[in-house]
């Protein structure tokens, strides 16, 4: 029997938009080591290890009438070479040029007639190295049935592991009587799938998923107006900011609060030299209104799931410290009363959990309302050992957290091996000025933490 995909899932396919794709990214760097990694290598990796994937070997089938939600069905003409892809950014190579290949890349949609992924090595990063960008669309990973093919390539060591033997063969693809009987069939055993799948259909299928989600959060109000509360474009911009994570640990040892706490102080001091930078009215009172989806320990200490809250960032308040104080209060109040939203359990995973767990979190963003908040910040602790790729050795690695209608920005951090890494991908057009707010989350820091010691801001190499 073909696997359907959920009523969640769908969501990400029926309301996905020219101008806002619903795939998760992630930019890594890795240290260039002649002979060790190139794109046959990386080929192969991926050939080797996605066994450990199936679902990046399956491709959406739809059902004729809509019947029912689509299903995966794998692709029989399934080809690594699509989807592995080879760039390079031409001399000297700087960060500037690969954050303008990565904007571009994140800016186009996937191809809906292959299975939803791509993964692109970029040589030539200044510094001998290279990036490895990956795209994944949200309706493929749900952290239980799959996880981001980011999982799998990474590991512990520079020494790479044996893989299993590939047995798998493509399973026949249902005939088009066999999905119109499949469909008949589950809305048999669940009606209501069939009224979802038929709704899904019409013109304002848009509106009523919207209206639905939107009760997740009919207790909040509405965020006030911002510049970030715009409408969004097809074309993307992308920034990078590396923090150390010793600095934020001593602003938590001076100050308070937790890690995340001191990342969304960090978040609202740049949103509000971004707003006075533009000459915008800033009153005390003022806030940006943020979901934050965050990764949280089962029992067993592992990471079972994926909570969210929506948290005012006090961004008219000018004095950094008590920001973050009324941050840690704020997360300290939800912490104590929030629940589960949108996001499957995720026990068992290993490996390189952040690319999953940022997935997931956009997941919960996408499926909510978009009309009660205006920022999305995804904070995923990470390993702090070095990790490898086929032998060579993870730098840093940036999430990059899809936008929503009328949201022209999202920010996801990754703590990784001494450092912390901020991907922010922005509407290009609403957000010309975006050196502004990367450059706004380091002063923050600075103001936070000692403004005699700034923090070095850079990309880490081998030798950290």
């Amino acid at each position: 029997m073909a696997d359907r995909l959920s009523t969640m899932d769908s969501s990400f396919l029926y309301l996905e938009a020219p101008n806002t794709p619903m795939h998760v990214g992630s930019l890594t760097l890795f240290q260039e080591q002649p002979g060790v990694f190139d794109h046959e290598s990386l080929v192969a990796l991926i050939r080797d290890r996605i066994a450990y994937v199936p679902r990046y070997r399956q491709r959406l089938r739809e059902v004729p009438g809509r019947l029912a939600h689509p299903v995966w069905v794998d692709d029989e003409r399934f080809d690594v070479t699509y989807h592995v892809r080879r760039s390079a950014l031409p001399a000297p190579g700087t960060i500037e040029q690969l954050h303008d290949l990565v904007a571009r890349i994140m800016s186009r949609p996937l191809d809906r007639r292959h299975p939803l992924w791509e993964v692109y090595l970029v040589e030539g990063v200044q510094g001998n190295r290279f990036a490895l960008l990956s795209k994944t669309h949200q309706a493929m990973v749900d952290g239980v049935t799959a996880v981001d093919i980011g999982e799998v390539i990474l590991e512990e060591s520079d020494q790479v592991r044996g893989a299993p033997v590939s047995t798998w063969r493509p399973a026949r693809e249902p005939s088009t009587v066999e999905l119109v009987a499949g469909a008949l069939g589950d809305a048999v055993a669940h009606p209501t799938t069939l009224v979802d799948a038929v709704r899904s259909s019409v013109d304002n299928a848009r509106q009523a998923v919207g209206d639905a989600m939107a009760t997740v959060l009919a207790a909040t109000r509405s965020p006030e107006p911002n510049p970030l509360n715009v409408p969004v474009g097809q074309q993307r911009r992308f920034d990078t900011v590396d923090l150390r994570l010793v600095d934020l640990k001593e602003v938590r040892r001076q100050r308070g609060g937790t890690i995340t706490d001191v990342v969304l102080a960090l978040v609202a001091g740049a949103m509000r030299s971004w707003l006075l930078s533009r000459g915008d009215a800033v009153p005390q009172d003022a806030v940006i209104r943020t979901l934050v989806p965050m990764s949280v320990a089962g029992g067993d200490g592992s990471i079972s799931l994926v909570d969210a809250f929506t948290l005012d960032l006090p961004i008219g308040e000018p004095d950094p410290i008590i920001r973050l104080q009324r941050i840690t209060f704020d997360t300290t109040r939800y912490g104590e009363s929030a629940r589960p939203i949108g996001a499957k359990a995720m026990v068992g995973i290993v490996g390189f959990a952040p690319p999953t767990l940022h997935t997931l979190g956009a997941r919960v963003g996408s499926s909510l309302s978009q009309r009660s908040f205006s920022l999305t910040v995804t904070n995923v602790p990470g390993p702090q050992t070095p990790l490898y790729a086929g032998g060579a050795r993870m730098l840093s690695a940036y999430p990059i957290i899809p936008l929503a209608p009328r949201h022209a920005l999202s920010i996801g951090v990754t703590s990784y091996d001494g450092g912390v890494f901020l991907g922010l991908n922005a509407d290009r057009d609403a957000l010309t000025d975006l050196p502004v707010i990367t450059q706004g989350l380091v002063d923050a820091l600075v103001e936070l933490r000692d403004s005699r010691r700034p923090p070095a801001v850079r990309h880490l190499s081998v030798a950290d």
